[in-house]
């Protein structure tokens, strides 16, 4: 389902710093999801730049693996899913409404992963960002983990529809996404792929996107403003002068541009002010 017998294992590997065990089990899961999430950062920049978003296996590994880029949703799953089907998981896609960005019915545009192991279901998504999971989730209703100083939990709603909530330690829940139990297949990526990559709506065009989350440090990058949630609660946000973004994308993400992209991307930015 997910080219997994195509992929690279080695050198996606080594792109995500991965030297243990390959077994399907839970302690696989969870520590490749923790360094897939630590050394691929969430990011749109071909979005922004006005290229196509490619999801086919080579096309991924070629930005993603070798290219030292990171990618958004689609891009990061996709990945990710071929790379658990290859060490022998069992793994499903749903898609999600996102709920942080108001009140707003928003279409369904988020993908994540399903994954079971031993029979029980887990959420594994190193796709949303700053604010998403860096470890499985129980897909329990009712149950939780916490993952450094983030708690992430699972909530039922009407119809079988489920909630994906998070809270810092101290604060109150807060909903991530909502989806329903209904298999999503790589088809289906594409056709909200090419919504969210093109769409005047879509929050990912025309607006610069990068982020990176973490145990206990995450970090974002939206436009021109960058945001630290660093340990102990506390918060910091700096303004980025367009100039300035190749080198703090690169800095802050790990994401080195070519001289033409990074002149491209300042003369983007610049031209909104």
């Amino acid at each position: 389902m997910w080219s997994g017998d195509r992929l690279d294992l080695d050198g996606y590997l080594e792109r995500i710093g991965y030297g243990g065990e390959l077994r399907p089990d839970l302690a696989t899961l969870a520590a490749v999801q923790r360094a897939h999430t630590a050394a691929v950062p969430f990011e749109n920049l071909d979005v922004l730049l006005g290229r196509p978003v490619a999801l086919d296996l080579p096309g991924l590994e070629r930005k993603l693996v070798r290219g030292g880029r990171g990618g958004y949703c689609y891009e990061q799953n996709s990945l990710l899913a071929a790379a658990l089907e290859r060490i022998g998981f069992d793994v499903a896609a749903r898609g999600a409404r996102n709920r942080t960005r108001g009140d707003a019915l928003l279409p369904v545009t988020h993908a994540l992963l399903v994954v079971t192991v031993d029979g029980e279901p887990w959420l594994v998504d190193a796709g949303f960002g700053a604010n998403g999971p860096t470890e499985p989730v129980p897909l329990r209703p009712g149950s939780g983990t916490t993952q450094g100083d983030w708690d992430f939990g699972v909530a039922e709603e009407d119809e079988g529809l489920l909630v994906l909530r998070t809270r810092r330690t101290g604060e109150p829940w807060r909903d991530l996404y909502a989806f329903a139990p209904q298999r999503l297949y790589p088809v289906d990526f594409a056709l909200m792929n090419h919504w969210s990559s093109t769409h005047p709506a879509s929050f990912f065009t025309g607006r610069l996107v990068a982020m990176l989350p973490g145990r206990t440090r995450r970090l974002a990058l939206v436009q021109r403003e960058l945001v630290r949630w660093l340990p102990g609660g506390h918060e910091e946000r700096s303004a980025v002068a367009p100039e300035e973004l190749p080198g703090t994308v690169e800095r802050e993400f790990g994401i080195r541009l070519p001289g033409r992209d990074a002149a491209e991307l300042v003369r983007i930015l610049a031209a909104g002010e």
